[in-house]
């Protein structure tokens, strides 16, 4: 892994000298700034209406589960008590309807967990766009070559790896052109601030397997 990152930083290396040298101001100085995108959207308000419309979507999805394996359970319960007395065809009948609730639950939560998905990504564009709109705004008002992300996303490499000091940590000035008091929250975005997380469905347990017929 480390020998990856560091041919990774050589060929970064040799990708932006000269990229470098063309677009350093005539000072020698560069000036690069970074910030946390994901800290920057969960100081929002948006985020948190987004996370509340989130909630609401997951509780009915889990309700709609919940229900469905009662009926199947109380199927199921049902069947292991009187399916010694069931004739063949009654008992046949059963077991193909447990069958098809128990498939229906699988159904219903891989349904559930891609909507709730697909709706967290609706909720979450425009607040990306607006984010990413005010990262354009204070890095040309304040002369930033560039601006990056301190964290690349959850289970990668994060971009900045080292900061000698805060001097060009960008967090505050993006959330003050969002609207956002840095000093009513908390300092300037830390190296890995809590990602923003995809929502997931709590997955209902399926009943016993169908007993198969004899």
């Amino acid at each position: 892994m480390k020998q990856k990152l560091m041919a990774f930083l050589v060929v970064m290396t040799i990708i932006t000298t000269p990229l470098l040298a063309q677009t350093t101001p005539a000072s020698g100085l560069t000036k690069i700034g970074y910030t946390n995108v994901d800290y920057v959207i969960s100081k929002l308000p948006e985020s948190k209406v987004m996370q509340n419309q989130l909630e609401v979507t997951k509780a009915q999805l889990d309700k709609a589960l919940g229900e469905t394996y009662k009926e199947a359970q109380e199927k199921y319960e049902a069947y292991q008590k009187n399916g010694a007395n069931m004739t063949d065809v009654i008992r046949a009948d059963k077991e193909k309807e447990l069958q098809n609730l128990q498939t229906r639950i699988q159904e219903m939560q891989n349904n559930a967990q891609t909507s709730l998905q697909t709706k967290q990504q609706q909720l979450l564009e425009p607040i990306l766009t607006k984010v990413n709109n005010a990262i354009q705004e204070v890095g040309k008002e304040s002369g930033f070559l560039y601006i990056l992300n301190m964290d690349a996303g959850a289970g990668t490499t994060p971009i900045i790896l080292f900061a000698a000091s805060e001097e060009n940590n960008a967090t505050d000035l993006i959330l003050r052109k969002l609207g956002v008091d840095p000093t009513k929250v908390e300092a300037a975005a830390p190296a890995s601030a809590t990602p923003t997380k995809p929502a997931t469905t709590t997955p209902a347990s399926t009943p016993a397997a169908t007993p198969k017929k004899k």
